[in-house]
């Protein structure tokens, strides 16, 4: 993944976070949903991101640019998803551990892809600070599982709100980059 491929696509980008932004209201307007409901909710949510992720990585891929990491997070959310529909009956216990581990693992990879980034863009602290985001919330929801579902639901939406609204920040910058016809200045070594 280089500069010009996320400039190029930005509005995927942009997409990811309104869908991040838009699930994480629903959280908060509905809070008295069923856990069944927050399941489907968060396995179409993973579905659509993981798919998104993996447009991105495809679109993106030249030559021997490394591509991977955005296949396997989308790989990772696609797959959190499809667990999530598979078995809607989950425990409020189970769900918790699944979502803090799809959290941290897609945390991780963005945090990668944004210090690769760091010599190609500046501003990468965008993708960085949505990593760390979702690796601290990943890592909330492992160590405090018995927290109650109303609880989840309510981090869940947090999360998502701001994540989203980093998402679509750092989307814009890429939009406002191509609209000038450059590519993202190379920070100095």
């Amino acid at each position: 993944m280089d500069a010009t491929s996320l400039t190029r696509n930005w509005w995927a980008i942009a997409l990811r976070g309104v869908a991040a932004i838009l699930f994480g209201l629903l959280t908060f307007i509905l809070p008295g949903i069923t856990l069944a409901v927050v399941v489907l909710l968060f396995g179409g949510y993973a579905i659509v991101e993981g798919i998104f992720n993996i447009i991105a990585a495809i679109r993106g891929r030249t030559g021997a640019r490394a591509w991977w990491a955005l296949v396997l997070e989308g790989l990772v959310s696609i797959g959190a998803g499809v667990v999530t529909f598979a078995w809607p009956g989950l425990t409020a216990l189970v769900l918790v551990y699944v979502i803090g581990t799809w959290a941290i693992v897609t945390g991780v990879l963005e945090i990668v892809a944004a210090v690769r980034l760091r010599q190609q863009i500046t501003d990468e602290w965008w993708l960085a600070a949505s990593g760390a985001l979702s690796v601290i919330f990943g890592v909330l929801l492992v160590v405090f599982p018995g927290a109650g579902a109303l609880a989840v639901v309510l981090w869940i939406g947090a999360y998502s709100i701001v994540f989203g609204a980093l998402l679509v920040a750092l989307a814009f910058r890429l939009r406002s980059w191509r609209g000038e016809g450059r590519t993202p200045m190379a920070r100095a070594a």
